[in-house]
């Protein structure tokens, strides 16, 4: 039983030749080129940003952490912390 849409053997692959070393840094320096680098305030504004958000997940976790572990010593008699 022959398919035309059945799945392709390891043969009927074709091969693809690889990039060059310095055709492929070639690509990436153009690639670089195109990136839109952020400036020195958007810069310090996204890393007042990031911090703040770990510092309010640190607290959190601290938090719940603190929390559980007061109620494990509660629930199972242990010394009162």
């Amino acid at each position: 039983m022959t398919d035309s849409k059945a799945v392709p053997t390891p043969s009927d692959k074709k091969t693809e030749k690889r990039t060059s070393l310095p055709t492929f840094y070639r690509q990436v320096v153009a690639e670089l080129r195109k990136v839109v680098w952020p400036t020195q305030q958007q810069l310090t504004t996204y890393f007042i940003v990031v911090l703040v958000f770990v510092l309010v997940m640190m607290a959190i976790t601290a938090g719940l952490d603190l929390g559980f572990g007061k109620l494990m010593f509660w629930v199972f008699g242990g010394r009162d912390a």
